[in-house]
């Protein structure tokens, strides 16, 4: 019997100190549902769902019981399922990683290097850097979901320095100076980026008890205006207060003065390529990305933290929180799909949506292998490799030019929402 080409996995759950608790995170309502209704730990944190390859969480295939019982082994094994553009350029390896997040706290002010970097860490400092690949990545949101994403326009973050004195002593005068005179003259391109670099370089190095007496004066002042009445919004104090309860004096607190605050309702997106900094804040969301686990952290974490490298390898150009917003678009011959496709040949990622009333879709096939996720709704999978039933949580790999046809269980009343990854070659 030839070896399937299309089969369920279970996966893996990364109980991260961020993640929401119990039954209150979308990763374990989808991981208790997809593996035979397993019971959910109330006072757990269900941080990260992994579907892929990884290493750290490499996917287990469901009723698999012979020595290729996860999918990096089977992969390994039968590399013709990548297609061979994939196999080819990402040398028989799956290379991108899917996701579902559950963000409960702040995850650290971070980003991801390119790959020049990620080799160059990987090699000098291997317990903090555990790989030498880049790690772009894009978040798409189920519920409504915030995040900091790239440096604001720099008329935005004079405006905070003129606002918040706590914030401005923490850059100093002259730097705090040179960024004002950049706004006034409208001035772009090099001088801006290295007055940007030179404001966040001073703040996010400054003295770590300088930084907590600042920040707690400010807090204090925050919570005396919210107390008497004030509107706080203006410098986003409900923020502030939200971040310092759960990271007391930490420097990345004032971070969401230099970083857009993006907000992203379910459906929408938004694309993190290597060098831009990013947090995310609260939600759920699927994400994808290089298939990688390197970050370059330097705020809102306990874990390691490496300013230098962060402030030096950063991409310093200002924009607005609406150009972070990652649109999809058609797919033509399918009403029910929509393709985000970032600018990197690493992945992609395909959102169908198909209306209850429909009782059949044809899923094509695509030359790279997929992941499946079933977010939403039930159906059955027909095709050589017999039927499958497939259910919210339900995780599906899909071999290099297979396609599937699912009938529709219309009585489950709820619309069939599905989010596949994939590569296509740019």
């Amino acid at each position: 019997m030839a070896d399937p080409r299309v089969f369920l996995l279970s996966c893996a759950v990364q109980d991260y100190a961020w993640g929401k608790l119990g039954s209150n995170s979308e990763v374990a309502r989808l991981w208790s549902k997809g593996d035979k209704e397993r019971p959910i730990d109330p006072e757990k944190p269900y941080a990260e769902l992994w579907m892929g390859a990884h290493p750290k969480g490499d996917a287990v295939i469901s009723n698999n019981k012979t020595d290729l019982n996860t999918l990096g082994k089977w992969i390994a094994a039968h590399p013709e399922c990548l297609g061979p553009k994939v196999r080819e350029i990402f040398k028989n390896q799956l290379p991108f990683l899917f996701k579902v997040l559950s963000v409960r706290l702040a995850l650290s002010i971070q980003a991801h290097p390119d790959k020049a970097l990620a080799e160059k860490l990987h090699r000098e400092f291997p317990q903090h850097y555990p790989d030498d690949n880049h790690k772009p990545e894009m978040a798409i949101a189920l519920t409504t979901f915030r995040g900091l994403c790239g440096f604001r326009p720099i008329t935005e973050i004079v405006a905070f320095l003129q606002a918040v004195p706590e914030f401005q002593a923490l850059i100093g005068k002259e730097a705090a100076q040179q960024l004002e005179g950049i706004a006034k003259q409208f001035s772009s391109g090099i001088e801006e980026q290295k007055a940007l670099q030179s404001c966040f370089t001073s703040m996010m190095q400054s003295d770590k008890k300088k930084c907590a007496e600042q920040l707690n004066l400010f807090v204090q002042r925050v919570l005396q205006e919210a107390k008497s009445g004030m509107d706080v919004s203006s410098y986003l104090g409900d923020l502030i207060l939200t971040l310092y309860s759960q990271f007391p004096g930490d420097i990345g607190c004032f971070a969401i003065y230099f970083l857009n605050v993006v907000t992203l309702q379910p459906g929408e997106a938004m694309f993190l390529g290597a060098n831009e900094p990013h947090a995310y804040l609260e939600g759920d969301c699927v994400e994808c990305m290089a298939c990688s686990d390197n970050t370059v952290r330097a705020g809102l974490t306990p874990k390691f933290i490496d300013v230098q490298t962060l402030c030096e390898m950063l991409t310093y150009t200002s924009a607005p929180a609406s150009s972070k917003l990652f649109t999809p678009i058609p797919i033509s011959g399918d009403p029910y799909a929509l393709l985000y496709n970032p600018p990197v040949p690493d992945f992609a990622v395909i959102k169908i949506e198909v209306p209850a009333l429909v009782s059949q879709y044809e899923m094509s096939a695509l030359d790279s292998a997929s992941i499946l996720l079933v977010v939403r709704g039930q159906a059955t999978s027909h095709g050589s490799y017999g039927d499958l039933l497939l259910t919210p949580g339900s995780v599906l790999f899909i071999a290099a030019d297979e396609s599937l046809t699912l009938s529709i269980d219309n009585s489950a009343s709820a619309d069939l929402l599905l989010f596949r990854a994939c590569c296509l070659q740019q």
